[in-house]
């Protein structure tokens, strides 16, 4: 019997690489063209920050097999500690002045900054939070993204001078988020998810998933994985936030209430939890769809609702159930059914 085609994994890399190089030319050459006019890119840009939400809630959620609901609080640390060091470099006057290339340093790190603050606030939380399940997870949480919107809407009154500006709002951020380092920061959070997930902490990971109980009777420490992909997740809805705060160039404590999180947490279910596909498709259909159903202002939001509802009731494991696309999966089933046929056929 023939072998069976497989791609090296090296291969795979590579094949990978020149299919997001070959989108990404493709993307930009319709924007340079005016086919994609400056409204489609920010909602592209939209698209981009809400995929990387969806996939880093996705490690909690569907990877971890926990239900935390402050995923908007960090976003919201990660926005504002990015937001708060861009406003302390020139690079607004460097952009003004078209002379972006010095920002590229400083937008890295910014968006280093953010991720480590939403990071070591996810270690606050998540170490006490992680020692309770279900509900109970979902509340303390929830409190916590509460907690975070309060605190940036009033600290400046206790710090007493201007730190976040309060209800009205963080303004004049440098709008360093560009259509090319939301689609780029996308692929880098993608791989390091994938990366973790492929590893032996990710199947750690999975393992606590299933079974806990049984995971740590075999030698796993339970708490550190749980922390450890919490943290990941935070920090990664910190670099969201950030890549957030570049893009509108201003931000409000309101932007960030229970329903953001909620919003995030539509996307994973919608997509299929513990399929990082699913999150980003459901993440694009859910960003695109409220602006393709704006000829129908009057009902477009019930649309939007009834989709979901119709959604969740014929397919409740929701777009992709636990399916991962795999560019190198496809390409080997294909080779190897040409292969098979060719045989018959001989």
């Amino acid at each position: 019997m023939k072998k069976k085609f497989t791609i090296p994994t090296s291969a795979s890399y590579a094949i990978n690489t020149i299919v997001l190089l070959a989108i990404w030319g493709v993307i930009t050459l319709m924007i340079s063209s005016g086919v994609i006019t400056n409204y489609w890119r920010g909602i592209l840009i939209t698209i981009g920050i809400n995929i990387i939400l969806a996939t880093s809630l996705n490690l909690s959620c569907g990877y971890l097999g926990q239900l935390p609901l402050g995923h908007a609080g960090f976003m919201a640390v990660g926005a504002y500690a990015g937001a708060i060091f861009m406003k302390a470099t020139p690079a607004a006057a460097l952009i003004r002045s078209g002379n972006t290339l010095p920002v590229i340093p400083l937008f890295i790190i910014a968006v280093i900054i953010s991720a480590v603050v939403a990071g070591i606030f996810g270690i606050l939380i998540g170490i006490p939070a992680l020692r309770l399940k279900g509900d109970y997870l979902a509340i303390i949480t929830l409190g916590f993204g509460e907690i975070i919107r309060v605190v940036l809407t009033n600290i400046d009154s206790v710090l007493g001078f201007k730190f976040t500006y309060g209800a009205a709002g963080l303004a004049r951020i440098p709008k360093f988020t560009s259509f090319n380092i939301c689609y780029f920061m996308v692929i880098l959070c993608i791989f390091i998810i994938h990366t973790f997930m492929k590893s032996r902490h990710g199947r750690a990971v999975l393992s606590i998933r299933e079974n806990e109980i049984a995971a740590e009777s075999v030698g796993i420490n339970t708490t550190f994985y749980k922390t450890s992909a919490f943290v990941l997740s935070a920090m990664l809805a910190g670099v969201a936030g950030c890549l957030y705060a570049g893009y509108i160039g201003s931000l409000y404590p309101s932007t960030f209430k229970f329903m953001k999180s909620i919003e995030i947490l539509v996307m994973v279910v919608l997509g299929g939890m513990g399929s990082m596909f699913g999150s980003v498709l459901a993440a694009i259909v859910l960003t695109a769809l409220p602006e393709l159903l704006r000829a129908f202002s009057d009902y477009r939001m019930v649309v939007y609702s009834l989709a979901l509802v119709l959604m969740m009731i014929f397919r409740p494991e929701g777009l992709m159930g636990d399916y991962d696309f795999s560019l190198k999966r496809i390409i080997q089933k294909i080779v190897n059914g040409i292969n098979k046929r060719r045989n018959g056929n001989e």
